[in-house]
């Protein structure tokens, strides 16, 4: 399965002035394996994995030298470790805080031996570590599939060329433009995690797409009990549950544990999910000028939740019921293509880059406005509403354009690519490519 981000990796392979790796990301989005697929590109391979080989802390606990842990890396696995011609994988690090303290070393003392570093719950053990790795270690973030890698993974590569040379004077053909939300509805129901893509690819079956979600679900709920010192097991659940019923709205801690509930539990509790990667923030900026993170209100944002696949599950949604409904019905359901368009955004930048996303919204008696999302692109402001329809009337979106005197805005919709005067309006499906067409 070919993703994005092994661009990037082959980049970093094939630099004479690299770091240490880090790769980032929620569990199962598919960090294990493009780091494998990058190993296959060297002579030697040593994977390490610290869940698996708990025996191998001592190795770093001893002694944080490089080279002394190199040599008995070598002797256990019998595996020859020389730079230039070895990648050493750390799997599942956060297990060994030594392990992580050592990447610094690895940088300082043996340049030229390319290291990977890998986990799941990482931002955790990095918060213990101060000064982790400042100016040593270099971080790339991961998510679940993309809708252009889902596209590639079940043999679609013709439609993204279509999407990737389409622009609004040259609009995808109506045929193939259906054919393409056909293909987003399956997407949309299944999500992006690989083992759940793969099982799709595979037996074409949403039963069995439907078991592998449910299964990924039962492994986050397991999780948790690995977070029980820092906060409580049930508040975690209940957060991660709420996380869905509030996407595309304010977060409200009160929607949480009620009006009496204090809210510094619930806190906690989304904090562990935003590190553990399985939420992202989108705060409330005023976007009256770059940067637009300078300009944000902490204590409004929405949330994110990270697979729609797994949004539907936890919401109870049957997906062979989902699949046979039409796109205007599936993509009306808890706003999903809100869910799906800010993903596409996140995953769209950098893959250096913190997952940064805005939006903006006025509360007023006598007028109520809200823009989805709110980027930038090449010093510009760019609000950003979605629509599942091809219909409506953007009122939000002209009194953000007047008021800030900006330009043209995007709306994102069911539509092809067209232009409504300020308005340009891009398919749902070519979502990613936003900061291309403005």
């Amino acid at each position: 399965m070919k993703r994005l981000i092994d661009e990037e990796l082959n980049n970093w392979k094939s630099r004479k002035e690299r770091k240490v790796l880090l790769l980032r990301g929620a569990r199962q989005v598919g960090k294990t394996y493009s780091i494998r697929k990058l190993g296959k590109t060297f002579k030697n391979f040593l994977e390490v994995n610290f869940e698996e080989n708990p025996q191998i802390y001592s190795f770093f606990k001893e002694s944080l030298n490089p080279f002394e842990i190199n040599e008995k890396l070598a002797f256990y696995f019998n595996t020859l470790i020389k730079p230039g011609e070895t990648l050493l994988f750390l799997d599942e690090i956060q297990a060994c805080p030594e392990a992580l303290r050592s990447l610094r070393f690895y940088y300082e003392k043996i340049p030229g031996l390319h290291v990977a570093a890998a986990g799941s719950l990482l931002e955790f053990a990095l918060s213990e570590i101060p000064s982790f790795g400042v100016g040593r270690i270099e971080s790339l973030y991961m998510y679940p599939l993309t809708f252009e890698e889902f596209m590639n993974a079940s043999g679609n590569s013709m439609m993204n060329q279509a999407i990737a040379s389409a622009s609004f004077t040259k609009p995808i053909e109506p045929v193939i433009h259906n054919k393409i939300l056909d293909r987003l509805k399956i997407f949309l129901v299944i999500g992006g995690m690989p083992k759940v893509v793969n099982s799709y690819i595979k037996e074409i079956d949403l039963k069995a797409c439907q078991v592998e979600l449910d299964n990924i679900m039962n492994s986050l709920y397991d999780d948790f009990a690995k977070y029980r010192q820092r906060t409580s097991v049930l508040r975690l659940q209940e957060v991660f549950k709420s996380l869905v019923f509030q996407t595309g709205s304010k977060f409200k801690y009160s929607n949480v544990g009620g009006e009496a509930a204090s809210s510094h539990p619930y806190k906690d509790a989304l904090e562990l999910l935003l590190k553990a990667g399985l939420a992202y923030k989108v705060y409330h900026t005023s976007g009256r000028g770059l940067p637009l993170g300078g300009q944000i209100n902490e204590k409004k944002f929405k949330v994110l939740f990270f697979d729609t696949g797994i949004f539907q599950r936890v919401q109870g949604l049957d997906l062979s019921e989902h699949i046979i409904s039409d796109f205007q019905t599936l993509v009306n359901r808890g706003n999903l293509c809100e869910l799906f368009v800010g993903l596409e955004l996140i995953a769209a930048q950098p893959f250096r880059i913190r997952p940064e996303l805005y939006y903006w919204h006025r509360e007023a008696r006598s007028s109520n406005a809200e823009v989805d999302y709110v980027i930038s692109n090449k010093g510009r402001i760019i609000p950003i509403e979605v629509k599942a329809g091809t219909r409506g009337q953007m009122q939000s979106l002209h009194f953000f354009l007047e008021e800030r005197k900006l330009d043209n805005g995007l709306r994102i919709s069911g539509e092809n690519f067209t232009i409504y005067d300020k308005i340009k309006t891009i398919p749902l499906y070519a979502a990613s490519r936003t900061r291309h067409l403005t």
